[in-house]
């Protein structure tokens, strides 16, 4: 009972933190250094226990390296064309933090559902605020969507949507 109790309540406060970041990223569009990094610490720790880790520790430590080099890249790729940051590095360290959780082979889920919802909201954001298409816009509240979907339903898409597609 006490491996169970201890597995939710620290699966609770991961949860608890990528709501606190949602919210602050929302209303400041940053992501604290001081929430973020240890998030990032705290999955390679859980997970390097084998009684309630959610992946292997080699996979949340890839997971952790490609989750920020993901977005370390299409920031690079981006500032060579437009010569200006087009993503927030705290957005990728909250993908790092994502990766050290739940594991590389959980990422392009996260990706994909951040960027399904985001484009969604970002439809309903700029309509809401009255902004042009070029004004910036919070991704980390749908990182932080993503994440939780993924954690409370391992393989979201392919388990619930898209196999319902085929």
């Amino acid at each position: 009972m006490g491996f169970l109790t201890s597995s939710v309540f620290i699966r609770g406060l991961f949860i608890l933190a990528l709501i606190y970041l949602a919210y602050q990223d929302a209303r400041t569009f940053r992501l604290s250094d001081r929430v973020t990094l240890p998030l990032l610490v705290l999955g390679l720790v859980f997970n390097s226990f084998d009684s309630t880790r959610l992946v292997s520790f080699p996979d949340a430590l890839t997971g952790a390296i490609l989750g920020y080099s993901f977005f370390w890249l299409m920031n690079f790729l981006y500032r060579l064309i437009k010569k200006q940051n087009g993503i927030g590095m705290g957005d990728a360290k909250l993908l790092a933090a994502l990766g050290a959780w739940l594991g590389f082979n959980a990422l392009p889920d996260v990706i994909l559902i951040a960027a399904l919802s985001g484009t969604l909201g970002g439809f309903i954001w700029l309509k809401v605020q009255d902004q042009r298409h070029r004004a910036p816009f919070p991704f980390g509240p749908f990182l932080a969507f993503a994440g939780i979907i993924e954690l409370l339903w391992p393989h979201f898409l392919q388990t619930f949507i898209l196999i319902n597609l085929i």
